[in-house]
């Protein structure tokens, strides 16, 4: 069997290939990353296999923040414009200046095309112990990621130019070929993972055993597939895609209409229907929500909700990515507090503070003992004595996902420090360094370990969950939702991931409307900074709407007041973060303009 170290090595070039700004001028002429003939590749099980590892390369890494996987800091999660303006952010986005990384995506679906039609040729592996089995995964794995790789141009870009199924046809194509329309391409990816389902394992075992293998960690598998399918339907359902009238008239050359404006409510219903058949699969096969037990209910919640990225990751993480760059993450959002100095700049906005509730469950505008102007007269384990009191008596993963001013200090902390100073003069203050402090007074706490240390360098190593149960608990809620609207199982799903995070469980009787506020709230919070927001309001089709926006102005903490914790002057509303004003063209990303001068069949996004 292939080791672990070889799926290691391959996930670690991610970061390299994933450029943010780079172009490519032989994008649609791509050759394999290894320049040896085919056949010499073919013909050896090593380098067959070292092949196959390199298919898996440009998977995200979530954790690999602020630069190269950058969704958050460009959506109404984070801000980084201490250190760079994205344009997608300043309103100066372009067919000029788009990211790329559609290049290295369409490399691989050219690679994986490469690899189905020739695994078969190599004699060494198929006589192998086991082989005939392994090249059916392998090349199952690859249909996989091919139709996964479209998937991911189709989030970014809409409608996709879909090659031919054979790489030696696809060679003599010269690459004239237009946008399919939305619909074919969602058919297109859902019948190539089908076709990979059909020699995909639910999980990969010792060999001739039910014992999971673990250096198999990361490789596609059932679980894996069926999640991705729920994330596919559910987009394919949701308003941007699925009745979309504004778009009616963005066409291929030809007359072909890209987006459906006609509304297909049964598109609900599968969604629906592939999230539970996601979700058995994976609890068939031992997923859980993870759960780590505390003092108390809160405790419990606080930690379960905390250490679930390094602690249950393997319990509660569906599609696992073994090598992750979260020391990129956690260095960006740690507080300078930290021990050796972190760079404490993930500028969480005020709107998504605000978006985390009360302990008892109630928003911040409903609970009477929420209050801006007051300070806390204890210290509790999450924050210090003189904290104001609008972060009191706040949810469990207020505490374990945003660090606030008074809160304790995320990782192991620099001598004689136990609380994060964002004020002025404070210890993570705007007085203390030219850029590294945050606009907004908040940095995003998801993810960094209780011990992760700059100098002296103490790293916990772990996966990074791509997809994790709990989405597909949402997924499901949210399609029912909308198919079914009366069907208990919408709350039973959705009181599965508020009960864990120490909320109150709701109870029946909602409205299917207010029904649909609280799933899309919960996938605001559960999900923050894995990737998932800057998708959804679009999908949603809500992106110019309060509480929704991903344009215009977001507020903070006053950084440059503020001489003690409980400084009044501090904590005062202000506008923080200045972006352009949100316009419709920017529901998808526009293809770059060497694409259109290339391939002449291939229409803009409207707007650009």
């Amino acid at each position: 069997m292939i080791k672990y170290k070889k799926i290691k090595m391959a996930m670690l070039l991610a970061a390299a290939t994933l450029s943010m700004n780079g172009c490519n001028d032989d994008f649609f002429d791509a050759q394999p990353d290894n320049l040896l003939n085919i056949e010499t590749i073919f013909s050896n099980r090593a380098q067959t296999e070292n092949y196959w590892g390199g298919l898996y390369s440009p998977i995200p890494d979530v954790w690999d923040q602020p630069y190269t996987y950058f969704w958050s800091a460009i959506t109404d999660e984070i801000d980084v414009s201490n250190w760079q303006e994205f344009p997608a952010n300043s309103g100066a986005l372009s067919a000029d200046n788009v990211n790329t990384m559609y290049v290295n995506y369409y490399n691989k679906i050219r690679q994986c095309q490469i690899f189905i039609d020739n695994v078969d040729k190599c004699t060494e592996l198929l006589t192998a112990e086991n082989g005939s089995t392994l090249v059916k995964e392998y090349k199952a794995e690859a249909k996989f990621l091919r139709a996964f790789y479209y998937w991911s141009v189709m989030k970014m870009h809409g409608p996709v130019v879909i090659l031919p199924l054979n790489s030696d046809d696809a060679a003599g194509e010269n690459y004239q070929i237009p946008r399919s329309s939305w619909d074919e391409s969602v058919e297109f990816v859902l019948a190539q993972i089908d076709e990979a389902l059909k020699d995909l394992p639910a999980e990969h075992f010792l060999m001739g055993t039910t014992t999971v293998d673990g250096t198999q960690l990361g490789r596609i598998n059932k679980m894996v597939a069926e999640a991705v399918k729920s994330e596919i339907l559910l987009f394919h359902a949701s308003p941007l895609y699925n009745g979309n009238t504004s778009m009616s008239n963005w066409r291929n050359y030809d007359g072909k209409q890209l987006i459906n404006p006609t509304y297909d409510p049964s598109k609900w219903q599968k969604a629906a229907a592939q999230a539970k058949a996601a979700i058995d699969i994976a609890e068939a096969n031992g997923k859980a929500l993870y759960v780590k037990n505390g003092s108390s209910e809160f405790e419990t919640a606080y930690l379960s909700t905390r250490d679930v990225f390094w602690d249950g990751y393997q319990k509660e993480g569906i599609w696992l990515r073994p090598s992750t760059n979260r020391h990129q993450w956690e260095i960006h959002a740690s507080p300078r507090a930290i021990s050796g100095t972190a760079y404490n700049g993930l500028a969480v906005v005020q709107e998504l503070v605000d978006d985390f509730r009360m302990e008892n469950g109630q928003s911040i505008q409903q609970s009477s003992s929420y209050n801006e102007n007051t300070y806390s007269q204890q210290e509790t384990r999450y924050y210090a004595e003189g904290t104001n009191k609008m972060y009191t008596d706040r949810e469990p993963r207020f505490y374990s996902y945003i660090t606030f001013n008074g809160s304790l200090i995320p990782g192991a902390p620099k001598s004689g420090m136990k609380w994060v100073e964002f004020f002025a003069t404070g210890n993570s203050g705007k007085n203390g360094a030219p850029r590294d402090w945050p606009k907004t007074g908040y940095t995003a706490r998801k993810n960094i370990h209780p011990s992760f240390s700059v100098n002296p360098s103490n790293a916990t190593n772990r996966a990074a969950m791509l997809i994790r149960l709990s989405e597909l608990y949402l997924n499901y809620a949210e399609a029912l939702n909308e198919s079914q609207p009366n069907s208990p199982n919408i709350l039973t799903y959705l009181n599965k991931v508020r009960t864990r995070a120490g909320l109150p469980a709701l109870s029946p009787g909602l409205s299917q409307s207010r029904m649909r506020e609280e799933i899309r709230l919960e996938r605001r919070v559960e999900l923050c900074f894995e990737g998932k927001r800057f998708f959804d309001v679009r999908r949603w089709k809500l992106a110019d709407q309060e509480g929704y926006k991903q344009g215009g102005n977001y507020t903070g903490m006053d950084m440059t007041k503020g001489s003690a914790i409980n400084s009044p002057d501090f904590h005062k509303r202000v506008p923080a973060v200045l972006r352009a004003q949100w316009e419709d063209k920017n529901y998808f990303m526009p293809w770059h303009q060497m694409e259109i001068d290339r391939n002449k069949q291939l229409v803009q996004i409207p707007g650009y």
